[in-house]
């Protein structure tokens, strides 16, 4: 196997700021040690809610129909409801293995990556980890698309991060940058980050309320003695 350029990962909740640490990060990676990418893991999935919402009368209701399905595949110990459901999830897991798949393309030919989210087998349902494996299946068909979808999240997840930069915050600063976003998955996010352990990757904490050119100067801190 051919050996990969090192890879920062930004991970937290949604409106921890990920995107804009991961995007400064880029700028500096380069400028000190040459030619790096930033690629997005995520599968910005509430902006096609968002596209739904907006079709003229239907949207509205459609888009609720679908939130609602989606959040019951998410809940333990619940069902998932129908095949088309997990084969829209399943979906949306081939493109994120699409996605790492360049990420891996761009390190074995030499590119620092720095990525906004990375995939994760230590919480199943949402936050970037399989999204059929926290709800039962109800079903042959499904459990062995839940079984494929773990599988491919487990060969991702073994690509272990050089360095996870995992921003915490707390709900309600969360809620001010994102306030289109619900409440109460953004508290499932919050609680749950402290417990993204990313197959034993180097973590470090950062506040993601400080101001931000000390986050910045703790995360760059922290990538130079990765990189060296």
């Amino acid at each position: 196997m051919a050996e990969l350029a090192p890879l920062i990962a930004v991970i937290g909740c949604d409106g921890s700021g990920k995107s804009t640490l991961s995007s400064d990060l880029l700028e500096w990676i380069r400028l000190r040690y040459g030619p790096a990418e930033t690629h997005y893991l995520g599968l910005r999935s509430g902006q096609l809610g968002n596209r739904i919402k907006a079709v003229p009368l239907v949207g509205p209701v459609f888009e609720r129909y679908l939130s609602k399905r989606a959040g019951q595949a998410r809940t333990r110990g619940g069902k998932i409801p129908g095949l088309a459901t997990a084969l829209v999830i399943y979906a949306f897991s081939l493109l994120r293995r699409h996605r790492f798949r360049k990420v891996l393309g761009l390190r074995r030919h030499g590119f620092i990556v720095v990525t906004d989210r990375y995939p994760q087998v230590d919480v199943p349902g949402f936050y970037d980890g399989p999204g059929l494996s926290a709800a039962q299946p109800g079903g042959r068909i499904v459990a062995a698309l839940a079984a494929r979808e773990r599988a491919i999240y487990e060969w991702m997840a073994s690509y272990v991060p050089d360095l996870v930069i995992r921003l915490n915050v707390d709900v309600e600063t969360a809620l001010v940058r994102k306030p289109d976003h619900g409440v109460d998955l953004l508290k499932a996010k919050v609680a749950v980050t402290p417990f993204l352990k990313f197959n034993g990757a180097r973590i470090i904490d950062l506040d993601a309320t400080m101001p931000y050119a000390e986050e910045l100067a703790a995360a760059q801190k922290a990538v130079a003695d990765v990189l060296g």
